[in-house]
C-alpha cells in the first residue's frame, strides 16, 4: 500500500491511496468460499454450492463488499502511516481502479495546530471581602426563609402577603380562570400578569376595588392575549412578615446550642460566605482569562469537533430538561426543537477554549500539582461534620479525585495566562460577585 498525504486547510488533509488489487483479490477469495458454505441456491444442497457457482450469482457483489472493506480498513492504517492526528471520520472522496492498483482519495479533518499568543492579553481580577452588614443579611436571609406572616391593618406594600377574592371579566363578560377566593400573593413576587399587584398595593383589609390590566401579546392562553380585563377585587386579610426570633429553637437547625449563640452563628455564616467569596473570585478570574486566551487567538475549528460538542450541549440540555420536568415530558419533548444554531456559539468558543488549554498545557509542560489537589480536597472537606470521612472519599475514588485534579490543572492554567497578562483588580460587593456568577451560570 502506498500513501501520500497534503494540506488542504488548516483542518484537513487529502490521502492518496494506492492499494494492490491482488490483496483485494485474496480477500474476495476468502469470501467467496466462506459464502459458498452458507448461502442457499436451488438444485444445491446447502455448504455444497460450487465456488464458481456463488462467483457467478453473487461475485459482483461480493467484489464491491471487498473494496469497502478494503477502504475502510486501509484509510485507517493511512491515517496511522501518516501519523495524522485525526478527529472524527474520513470521508471518502473518489475510487477508481486503475490497471492492478485501487486508487482512492480520502479527506479526513485533524486537531487543529495553533501557536498561543499572549500578546496585549488584559484580564480583569474581581476582589471582595465579607464584611459585617453582608454577614447581618445572610442571617436576615436566614430567618426569612423560616418566616411566618402577622396581621396588619396597615396598607398593602410590597413583600406583604394578600388573601383577597377576585372576579375577571372582558367586556363585561367573565372568562374560564379569571375568578378564586381566598387567593393569597405575596407583593413583588411577579406571579401575576403585568399591573395586577400594583393595582393591589395600597388597599387594606376589607376594602373593594376594580382594577384594569392587559394581558401579555405572548400569554399563554391565546383567547386572553393582549386583551384588556377588569378584575373586582376584595382584600379579606394583609399581612407582614414575622422573622422569627433568633433563639435557643432557631440556633438548632444549624446544630448550635443556645449557649453558643449568635455569635458563633455568625462565624460560621461569615465562614461559609468566605468559603464561597474564594470559588467565586476563582470561578471570575478563571472565566476572564479564558475569555481573554479566546478573544486574543483565531483557531480554525474541525466541523466534526463542532458538531460533537454542539451535540454534547444539545444532550445537556435534555438531561436538564428530563430532570426538571420528569421522564413524562421528556417524552413530548422533541429535540428538532434544539437546533445547531441554537448552540452554535456557545460550541465554537468551548472547542476553541479547548484546543487552546490543551496547546498551553503541553507548551508549558504543565501537570497536576498534588500539593494543590490536597488542599483543595481539605478546604472541601472542612465544610462537612466529618472532613476525614469526605478526604478518604476522595483518595479513594479514582474518577472523584479525577475531577478535582481537572480544576486544580485548570487552576495552573490560568495562573500561566496570568502571568503572561496585564490584570486589572476590582473590587466588588459580595452581593455583586455572587450575581455575577450566577449570570455566568445562566449564560
Amino acid at each position: 500500500m502506498q500513501v501520500t498525504s497534503e494540506a488542504v486547510s488548516g483542518v484537513a488533509r487529502r490521502l492518496n491511496v494506492s492499494v494492490p488489487t491482488s490483496r483485494i483479490n485474496e480477500q474476495f477469495e476468502a469470501r467467496l468460499k466462506r459464502t459458498a458454505k452458507t448461502v442457499k441456491i436451488n438444485g444445491f444442497r446447502q455448504g455444497k454450492v460450487p465456488v464458481n457457482v456463488v462467483r457467478r450469482e453473487y461475485g459482483a457483489g461480493l467484489y464491491q463488499e471487498v473494496v469497502n472493506d478494503i477502504i475502510r480498513d486501509t484509510v485507517f492504517e493511512a491515517i496511522q502511516q501518516e501519523k495524522i492526528n485525526a478527529v472524527g471520520m474520513p470521508n471518502i472522496d473518489s475510487t477508481e481502479m486503475k490497471d492492478d492498483v485501487l486508487v482512492y482519495q480520502a479527506t479526513v479533518e485533524v486537531y487543529p495546530e495553533v501557536d498561543v499568543k499572549f500578546e496585549g492579553l488584559n484580564v480583569e481580577r474581581k476582589t471582595t471581602e465579607v464584611n459585617d452588614s453582608d454577614v447581618e443579611k445572610m442571617i436576615e436571609n436566614l430567618q426569612k426563609q423560616r418566616a411566618g406572616w402577622a396581621e396588619t391593618k396597615g396598607m398593602a406594600k410590597k413583600d406583604m402577603q394578600v388573601t383577597f377574592d377576585f372576579e375577571g371579566s372582558i367586556d363585561g363578560e367573565k372568562f374560564e380562570g379569571g375568578s378564586a377566593e381566598d387567593f393569597k400573593l405575596v407583593l413583588g413576587s411577579g406571579r401575576m400578569i403585568p399591573g395586577f399587584e400594583d393595582g393591589i398595593i395600597g388597599m387594606k383589609k376589607g376594602e373593594e376595588k376594580e382594577i384594569e390590566v392587559t394581558f401579555p401579546e405572548d400569554y399563554q392562553a391565546e383567547n386572553l392575549a393582549g386583551k384588556t380585563a377588569q378584575f373586582k377585587i376584595t382584600v379579606k386579610l394583609v399581612e407582614k412578615q414575622k422573622l422569627p426570633e433568633i433563639d435557643a429553637e432557631f440556633l438548632k437547625v444549624f446544630g448550635l446550642t443556645e449557649e453558643e449563640g449568635v455569635e458563633k452563628l455568625k462565624a460560621d455564616v461569615r465562614k461559609n460566605m468566605e468559603r464561597e467569596v474564594k470559588n467565586g473570585l476563582r470561578n471570575q478570574v478563571k472565566g476572564a482569562a479564558f475569555d481573554a486566551l479566546v478573544a486574543a487567538n483565531e483557531v480554525e475549528l474541525p466541523e466534526a469537533m463542532l458538531a460533537q460538542e454542539i451535540d454534547r450541549q444539545r444532550q445537556q440540555m435534555i438531561q436538564q430538561f428530563t430532570q426538571q420536568f420528569g421522564a413524562q415530558g421528556a417524552k413530548a419533548f422533541d429535540s428538532s426543537m434544539l437546533p445547531d444554531d441554537l448552540f452554535k456559539e456557545q460550541a465554537e468558543k468551548a472547542v476553541k477554549l479547548g484546543v487552546l488549554v490543551s496547546k498551553v498545557l503541553a507548551d508549558a509542560k504543565l501537570e497536576v500539582d498534588q500539593a494543590r489537589v490536597e488542599a483543595y480536597i481539605n478546604e472541601m472537606a472542612s465544610s462537612y461534620e466529618d472532613p476525614n470521612e469526605v478526604i478518604e472519599f476522595f483518595n479513594n475514588d479514582k474518577q472523584q479525585r479525577a475531577q478535582i485534579e481537572s480544576v486544580i490543572l485548570e487552576d495552573q492554567v490560568v495562573d500561566h495566562i496570568l502571568a503572561s497578562a496585564k490584570v486589572t483588580e476590582t473590587a466588588v460587593s459580595y452581593e455583586d460577585l455572587l450575581k455575577e456568577q450566577q449570570a455566568r451560570q445562566q449564560g
